[in-house]
């Protein structure tokens, strides 16, 4: 489910997606974008930016009817293709994490203007855990105490939860967690 709200700016309405929008890094990105006007049209613009925080928006790509003119720069990477104005990013990489903001000008017999910010997260796969004990041997005879270290190479937003026969532990006088 995508949940919508439109900016009205004159007779252009634009639509996009109202929350983050999350991807996978290595993994294509579709941001969904929707518009139409009720006016006549001589020309259509999509611009397309991305903002990080802190940093000044950078032009991406954009399109003046179905011609797209692309940052050399990114060319291989953002895909535009009016007179739709979604854009696909491919590869994600977690540097793309950001706003980008979509604009569309419309010149009939006025110009009429709307843009809108899309925001962006991009999440690791987490990598497949590795446990270590202390002491080595795993084995502590009725006194002593065992340690079992559990480490991720990479992964966003990791956290973790130690179970017991299936079922999940927690602090006590037994278990104690850091």
């Amino acid at each position: 489910f995508f949940h919508f709200y439109a900016g009205i700016c004159s007779a252009l309405k634009l639509t996009v997606p109202s929350h983050t929008i999350h991807g996978i890094e290595g993994q294509p990105l579709h941001l969904s974008v929707d518009y139409n006007f009720n006016a006549t049209a001589s020309e259509i613009q999509i611009i397309w930016l991305f903002e990080r925080s802190q940093s000044n928006p950078k032009y991406l790509l954009g399109s003046v009817n179905e011609r797209v003119v692309p940052d050399l720069e990114y060319q291989h990477k953002f895909t535009l293709i009016p007179p739709n104005a979604s854009l696909r990013i491919n590869p994600l990489h977690l540097s793309d994490e950001g706003n980008y903001i979509v604009k569309v000008n419309v010149r009939g017999n006025g110009t009429i203007a709307a843009s809108q910010k899309i925001q962006v997260a991009v999440d690791v796969p987490v990598t497949k855990p590795t446990v270590h004990t202390e002491p080595s041997s795993g084995v502590v005879e009725y006194v002593g105490n065992i340690t079992l270290k559990c480490t991720v190479d990479r992964g966003t937003r990791v956290a973790y939860q130690w179970m017991k026969n299936g079922k999940c532990l927690h602090s006590g006088p037994n278990y104690t967690f850091s």
